[in-house]
């Protein structure tokens, strides 16, 4: 069955339209007689959104229990066996309430989508994961609800459904967005025009990246290699050299001057060994341009300029800097080099050539590389031109010279020629040599004959000595090629494991880099499904495979369908499309393919690590509950047992005082026996989410004092110090009070005789903190994380003062209300235990969903 087909509304704040859009896209499909249906939509009692409803299907919610209440969700199921063609679900990063078949909305879109069903849902920027802190940080606002950005990415169509901040003010103050009590404050606060207008901003760069990569997607998939100017993208090359540094400010530079635009820099590593390259500038260099918010690559190629041009027309590239050259001024005037080479074939990419301090100081070192085309070339052409110019000085020297000098001096112009073009330059110049020697030097002169066997024996020698220089040279030739290649190979595969030290290990981020350096166009890691024959002529079927992940273009579906296969298993299978690569490349591939195989197990591995640590917990938090119960609570329940037991036999008689005695040690026993229960029962609670919590407006001066109350006597040494006119907080008051009376109850027992308790309260920004301050001997720093774990009590054996629940009770009781507790130092020594909650704001619990807590109150208000 074919997957459906994902289409996403965007929109940068509430309120812009995004399910009206949905709706009447809804409405269009379902006039032109598509099958849709509602699968879960909120109007926010918006009239003109519900209008849109009349007329279409709608999947019944299920209905389910959640601390007491009931609560409507997306019914998975329902929706799959309607089995529509389009299904409208909103809010697709909504999470879903606690026992429900997926944690949040957008993984039961992925079954739908799985079903072969097409969705259409809504989505506000601010809850998109990698622009959650950058919202937060303009509007204040934590945003609770969030979605991988991955999932919107992948999204067949995103349209992002756009409104000028006043436009949206005006919705608002005509009260289209929200009830009329609620209007200023939100205008006030989350709905500014400076915050507006940033969202707007982030949400239109977001779009452009996503509309970016549909358009690479397309070039590869249409292999068009020719610059569109879309978007600014600027390449620098490096060479490894000291001058990288100013070509990479320059070009960062240069991208700064474009909103949006990207920065890339490559270095090709040349298998022929004609650059150098210093692997510590590199690593440098790398990392002055990751921090200038770039990326580095690495490709290998023979011709840089053409490898260059490769890359930067791989990624769109629109211009290209480059470091004039280091080549002394004598070098370029018979090379044109690669700044000017690249620059005459870059066609529509605009070539930058920036000076810098090492321009024209020549080159400081160079690797020894193998003889190209045109070393052999020079080579014949010294020996054309040379030999008979060493002739014509030879016969003006007739006369001053013997033979044997004549042969030698033949013999070095003849290791010249093998040095500088090698194998089939020299042995031309040695056969050359020996005719030119016969004929003008050896007796008798012009003539091919020679008349002593002496000469002959001479110009014998002369040749197999040439012979054998050229076969050293070019063999030493060869290995230096090798060398060269096996150096890039090793400097690929160096490149590669950092990457995985800087934490690229997902398949995905290594298959990039692979098809990047190979210029490949996609890169496909197959996986072989478990029911697929091993019969060896079914395995190009692609039914057999399965995708584990891909980059680049259109992806192959089975191993057939590609220019190279590289086996990683008997499972993995690497799959490239593009150019056939070398057989020189196949060691690389290996290393690659072996890497992307082990990440996509590694990342297996942590995703059962992630579901088996809940489970973990569990069996720890029970083998210690049966801890606890076996041994704590059988010391109250042994006391009031006893004294059970000794009140209802009669062979003693109490007196009154006696059996007040009894009944009191019973009803204390009994007293602390419930009390430990009920610590149990809710941390079960907390540890299964099913803690009923009651948030409501509390104020601090009112909560303390009445706990301080409630402890009697023991509240006697506690001082109070709560200023007037704080903000009312966020909380239930039960729990709240619970937590307090445990804290203070603590700070009594460990803290100072000589010194009260205190607790004060202050407000610092949208938070209000309560600190609960004792004199005593505090808590060591190293041991601060564990006081707070279950039945933890870090050396004290007293038993009957309880399990060890309370601290990591109260933790759990705080962070459910949506605050936090944390211990620090009191100054002068001692232990401040501070309660952070958040400040009540009813103006945006219904636009900005500020935690768990208010949707959940919002969802409860519908």
């Amino acid at each position: 069955m074919a997957r459906g087909r994902l289409r996403v509304y965007l929109g940068a704040a509430p309120g812009v339209g995004k399910t009206y859009a949905m709706l009447g896209e809804g409405r269009r499909r379902h006039e032109r007689g598509t099958d849709v249906v509602i699968g879960f939509v909120e109007c926010h009692g918006r009239p003109r959104t519900i209008e849109l409803l009349e007329g279409l299907e709608t999947v019944p919610r299920k209905t389910m229990e959640y601390r007491g209440t009931s609560f409507t969700e997306l019914d998975v199921d329902a929706v799959i066996a309607r089995a529509p063609q389009v299904a409208l679900i909103d809010e697709l990063a909504h999470t879903n309430i606690p026992g429900s078949r997926n944690t949040k909305r957008w993984q039961d879109i992925e079954q739908i989508l799985e079903a072969g069903i097409t969705v259409i849902t809504t989505v506000n920027i601010q809850h998109l994961d990698s622009l959650n802190d950058v919202v937060e940080q303009i509007t204040g606002v934590a945003q609770r609800e969030t979605v991988p950005d991955e999932v919107v990415r992948r999204a067949d169509q995103v349209e992002l459904v756009d409104m000028t901040p006043e436009a949206l003010r005006r919705r608002m103050a005509h009260g289209n967005v929200y009830q009329a009590e609620k209007i200023d404050a939100a205008l006030s606060n989350y709905f500014r025009v400076g915050n507006l207008t940033a969202l707007r901003e982030l949400a239109l760069l977001w779009l452009a990246d996503k509309v970016d990569d549909q358009l690479d997607r397309y070039r590869a998939d249409h292999r068009i290699s020719q610059t569109w100017e879309a978007r600014e993208r600027v390449v620098v090359a490096l060479t490894g050299g000291p001058e990288g540094d100013t070509l990479i400010r320059r070009a960062a530079r240069i991208a700064d001057r474009a909103k949006g635009s990207d920065l890339f820099a490559v270095h090709v590593t040349a298998a022929d060994g004609l650059t150098g390259a210093r692997p510590a500038e590199l690593a440098r260099q790398r990392a002055l341009v990751e921090s200038l918010g770039g990326t580095y690559h690495q490709v290998v190629g023979d011709d840089i300029p053409q490898a260059l041009l490769d890359f930067a027309r791989g990624v769109n590239a629109t211009q290209l800097v480059l470091g004039a050259s280091r080549r002394g001024r004598f070098a370029q005037i018979f090379s044109r080099g690669v700044g000017m080479t690249t620059t005459a074939m870059s066609g529509a990419i605009d070539v930058h050539m920036v000076t810098h301090e090492e321009a024209s100081r020549g080159r400081r070192s160079a690797r020894a590389g193998g003889l190209t085309w045109t070393r052999r070339g020079v080579g014949f052409g010294l020996a054309v031109a040379g030999l008979p110019l060493l002739t014509l000085l030879l016969a003006n020297l007739r006369g001053q010279l013997s033979l044997a000098s004549d042969i030698l001096l033949f013999l070095v112009a003849v290791v010249a020629v093998a040095l500088a073009g090698g194998l089939y330059a020299a042995l031309f110049a040695a056969v050359a040599g020996s005719l030119l020697l016969n004929y003008f030097f050896t007796p008798p002169i012009y003539e091919f004959t020679i008349s002593e066997w002496e000469n002959a024996l001479a110009l014998a020698a002369f040749v197999v000595v040439g012979a054998a220089v050229s076969v050293v040279v070019d063999s030493a030739a060869r290995r230096t090629r090798e060398a060269a290649r096996a150096s890039a190979d090793a400097e690929m595969v160096s490149n590669l494991a950092g990457s995985v030290l800087r934490g690229e290990s997902t398949p995905g981020d290594l298959l990039e880099r692979l098809r990047v350096a190979f210029g490949l166009d996609s890169a496909t890691l197959l996986e072989r499904r478990p029911d697929a024959p091993l019969t060896p002529g079914r395995q190009g079927d692609p039914g057999c495979w399965r995708i584990a992940a891909t980059v680049g273009g259109e992806p192959c579906c089975s191993p057939d369908e590609g220019a190279a296969e590289i086996a990683v298993d008997g499972d993995l299978t690497l799959v490239l499309r593009g150019r056939t690569p070398s057989a020189a490349d196949q060691r690389v591939l290996e290393a690659f393919a072996a890497q992307a195989g082990l990440a996509l197990r590694q990342h297996r591995l942590a995703e059962e690590a992630e579901q088996a640590r809940p489970l973990a917990a569990a069996d720890r938090m029970r083998t210690a509950l049966l801890a606890a119960v076996s041994h704590d609570l059988r010391s109250p329940l042994s006391s009031a047992k006893a004294a059970v037991e000794s009140l209802r036999t009669g062979d003693v008689a109490w007196t009154a005082g006696e059996r007040d005695e009894l009944l009191a040690t019973a009803d204390e026993s009994l007293e602390r026996l419930a009390r430990l229960v009920a610590n149990l029962l809710d941390m079960s609670r907390l540890q299964a989410g099913l803690l009923d919590v009651t948030a409501q407006p509390l104020a601090a001066e009112e909560v303390v004092p009445r706990v301080v109350a409630d402890l009697g006597p023991a509240g006697d040494g506690v001082r109070v110090r709560i200023p007037t006119g704080l903000p009312d907080v966020l909380a239930d008051p039960a729990l709240l009070e619970r937590v307090l009376t445990n804290l203070v109850s603590n700070a009594i027992r460990y803290g100072s005789a000589e010194e009260p308790v205190l607790v004060t309260a202050s407000a610092l920004a949208d938070r209000v903190e309560l600190r609960v301050i004792d004199r005593g001997p505090g808590i060591p720093e190293a041991d601060r994380d564990r006081v707070f774990l279950p039945f933890q009590r870090l050396g004290d054996h007293d038993t009957a003062t309880g399990v060890g629940l309370g601290l990591a009770l109260s933790r759990g009781l705080v962070e459910a209300m949506g605050g936090t507790l944390d211990p620090d130092d009191t100054p002068g020594g001692g232990l401040t235990m501070i309660i952070t909650l958040p400040v009540y704001t009813p103006d945006l619990a219904d636009p900005v969903l500020t935690s768990h807590l208010d949707a959940v109150r919002e969802r409860r208000g519908r």
